[in-house]
């Protein structure tokens, strides 16, 4: 295709324009792109720049009925919410056999846990803390995407969250810029792999750059306003993670940072991206974001947001459609320079041309591989796979002399009460592209598939909201004649998301009193909670012996839930982000820093408030298993190290339960004294071990220079020599610890 792509310029050329035929003729020895930039009218290039949705789909507030009209005048680089091998292969024709140039588009689309099998909300797996089967989510969302005909997915969303009545928290990895980070760069390989010409991989987009996740007040498409050092220090990391693991595109955040919306934020997606980072991808915006700077108040119209956003560093226009209204004229009137345009041209076509799309732009349309790569059974395994991985057990007291899980598979009658308990499309959650909803399996529907000999009634009890119809007494009834309660709670997949902001994130509607109904029945219960978001659920907490975090699963959620439930998985996810008591806490982390006053119970005039606790209901790092580890033998190889010389911990972890199990043995440290304040704990390593009943292992780390290193007074990155402290533990807040200095 690129070869008849060049013989049909250059004939094309000497036979319409000789100034232009001399001109790509004389720049072939630059390559194929440069020469192909060399004959494309204005329009053409604008094009490249612009990117529309399909109409299959909108995840806007807008539509664009004209885009087909706008891809024959060449007027389109790329389309997304267009999937389907025939579907894109119909559109793609159009872009190459109906333009003058025929360049092949780009397809985008959401993937953001999956494509057509869905895998649980990226929240729920990053509690794996399981890097390789992160990455292999991430491999296989891009292989059944691009038997679909995608090539570009909007992911990894990488944005540290602290915040959970941020409804987007569901679609990142928590609150911590190290493990973000780790995983971040995880997802940019599996969708990337190793050669983007392979089929089955498709360009990641690392998102949304940058610190959209500091939202103020939690309150989607808000501003952030926060220091140099803070956004330096824990919201640029994982942009940078991703970047250096290959990422070859960037989208821009909705928010303004330091007064400039980022669509138009040179200090970001020029000083910082490109001159600092070096990324040689190319910038797109997130929806209209370039049309929004007109109500952030940072321009008067459109047309100057247009020239802000060129200037600023970005390449290509999401469906907003004001590079193609105004760069036109802006170039007409001098504003800015067609060199300026070129550059981004440029990023676009050199990101097809290493898809393989100029040597063939059906390499992604292949109706063959579509129908058997969707569904295949390599997906919905790892769909079972990593949904259990990523519960996580919260609670799980005593009723009657016994854990209340496992449940017994013995057990003869079992009763599901809830909204979530025969559910399918909630269990998918927020973002769940095109997924197929009949093929979720339900909660109820795995209880029953796991243990098939049990009598499984189900009762909804109540809705979402307050105005759903609903009947406790029916819901209590059908409990009363159980012998074991599993309450199905949380949230439908709409109230977390994308534009899913919650000022209240206590279980939605009248779910409490549900709950109170049901436990007065005094029978062994479980409480499940499918959710985008840590809720505030410490009602529930003090009415219930044991509580699942099931999260939002997806496809094979109600099979994963159920084998936990009753023992055929041991769970051992644990929390990425921190559970808090009441949203009066919020925002709330593990990595705070200490005050002049710090917390004492003894003394009004400290941190704290009169009407609730200062600690978190579950801390971050945490989640229980069905046998027990014991931590002991914490090592230090050294009291001092120099600068250059590592640290290396040790310590012993024992399996003092009766049933093999995994543990994620976490590591902090604290600086005790900087030039500017430290927080009292940050997480700088992690291993998944898994032992047998009375087994033990020694787990190892090790500690540099450069892992203490953090933004000085003067904004140097670097270590301050100091006394420190290291922690390890099963969570950040249960922890052994040793001292140890760094000598100049």
């Amino acid at each position: 295709m690129k070869q008849l792509m060049w013989v049909a310029l250059v004939v094309t050329m000497i036979a319409g324009c000789e100034n232009r035929s001399e001109k790509i003729l004389t720049d072939a020895s630059y390559g194929f792109i440069d020469s192909l930039i060399s004959v494309m009218t204005l329009d053409e290039k604008i094009g490249q720049m612009t990117l529309y949705t399909s109409g299959w789909d909108t995840t806007g507030p807008t539509l664009n009925d004209q885009y087909k009209v706008e891809l024959k005048a060449g007027r389109v680089g790329a389309l997304f919410n267009a999937h389907t091998v025939a579907y894109n292969r119909e559109l793609q024709r159009i872009a190459v056999e109906e333009t003058n140039l025929g360049i092949p588009l780009l397809f985008g689309y959401d993937v953001i846990h999956g494509h057509k099998t869905i895998f649980p909300i990226p929240l729920a797996e990053s509690c794996t803390w399981d890097l390789d089967l992160i990455r292999e989510t991430a491999r296989l969302s891009a292989k059944e995407a691009t038997a679909s005909g995608l090539n570009w997915t909007f992911n990894p969303m990488v944005d540290v969250a602290r915040d959970p009545r941020w409804g987007r928290v569901a679609e990142g990895a928590g609150e911590d810029p190290y493990l973000v980070s780790l995983i971040g760069a995880a997802r940019v390989r599996g969708y990337q792999g190793d050669d983007l010409k392979d089929p089955y991989t498709m360009l990641a987009c690392v998102k949304h750059f940058a610190a959209y996740g500091a939202a103020q007040a939690g309150r989607d498409y808000h501003t952030v306003d926060m220091s140099d050092r803070v956004l330096r220090e824990i919201y640029l990391p994982p942009y940078k993670a991703a970047i250096d693991a290959g990422a070859t595109t960037v989208m821009t955040s909705f928010n303004e940072i330091d007064g400039v919306p980022v669509s138009g934020n040179k200090y970001l997606l020029t000083e910082i991206l490109r001159d600092e980072w070096k990324f040689d991808g190319f910038v797109v915006t997130d929806y209209t974001s370039i049309n929004e700077m007109v109500p952030h108040g940072i321009v008067a119209d459109e047309k100057e947001a247009a020239s802000l956003a060129l200037k600023a560093g970005v390449d290509m226009d999401m469906q907003g459609g004001v590079f193609n209204a105004h760069l036109g004229t802006l170039i007409a009137s001098s504003e800015i320079k067609e060199e300026e345009i070129d550059k981004a041209v440029r990023k676009v076509l050199m990101l097809k041309e290493r898809l393989g799309l100029f040597d063939n732009p059906y390499l992604y349309l292949d109706e063959q591989r579509e129908k058997e790569v969707l569904f295949s059974s390599e997906l919905m395994d790892h769909a079972l796979e990593v949904a259990k991985e990523s519960i996580v057990l919260l609670k799980n007291e005593h009723f009657k002399g016994q854990p209340v899980l496992p449940v017994s598979k013995d057990v003869r009658n079992i009763a599901v009460i809830g909204p979530l308990g025969d559910n399918q499309l909630d269990l998918l959650g927020t973002w769940h592209a095109s997924g197929d909803v009949s093929k979720v399996v339900t909660l109820l529907e795995g209880i029953r598939k796991v243990v098939p000999g049990a009598k499984v009634t189900y009762a909804k009890g109540v809705g979402f909201y307050d105005h759903d119809a609903g009947n406790i007494q029916e819901a209590r009834k059908v409990a009363a004649s159980a012998d074991v309660v599993i309450l199905a709670l949380g949230e439908n997949y709409l109230q977390s998301g994308e534009a899913a902001s919650r000022a209240s994130i206590d279980l939605p509607g009248q779910q409490n009193e549900l709950v109170k109904a049901i436990m007065g029945l005094n029978k062994p219960t479980v409480a499940v909670v499918m959710a985008g978001r840590p809720l505030t659920i410490q009602q529930l907490d003090e009415q219930v012996p044991a509580i699942l975090n099931g999260w939002h699963l997806g496809t094979m959620a109600g099979q994963a839930i159920a084998e936990v439930l009753f023992g055929v998985h041991n769970p051992s996810g644990k929390l990425t982000m921190t559970y808090p008591r009441s949203v009066g806490q919020i925002p709330i982390c593990y990595s705070m820093k200490n005050t002049g006053r710090p917390f004492a119970a003894n003394n009004k005039y400290t941190s704290k408030y009169l009407d609730e606790s200062n600690e978190p209901l579950y801390p971050f790092g945490y989640g229980l298993s069905y046998t027990s580890f014991e931590y002991g033998d914490l090592i230090v190889n050294k009291t001092a190290i120099t600068t250059g010389e590592t640290l290396n911990i040790k310590v012993t972890v024992k399996n003092t339960g009766s049933r093999q199990g995994s543990e994620v043995v976490q590591l902090y440290t604290r600086d005790l004294v900087g030039s500017v304040t430290r927080p009292v704990k940050e997480l700088k390593g992690f291993e998944k071990i898994t032992l047998a009943p009375d087994e033990s292992k020694t787990v190892e780390f090790s500690l540099s220079t450069d892992d203490l290193a953090f933004y000085t007074r003067d904004m140097s990155y670097k270590a301050e020599p100091g006394e420190f402290k290291v922690y390890v533990g099963g969570n950040s807040a249960e922890v052994l610890t040793a001292p140890f200095s760094l000598v100049e």
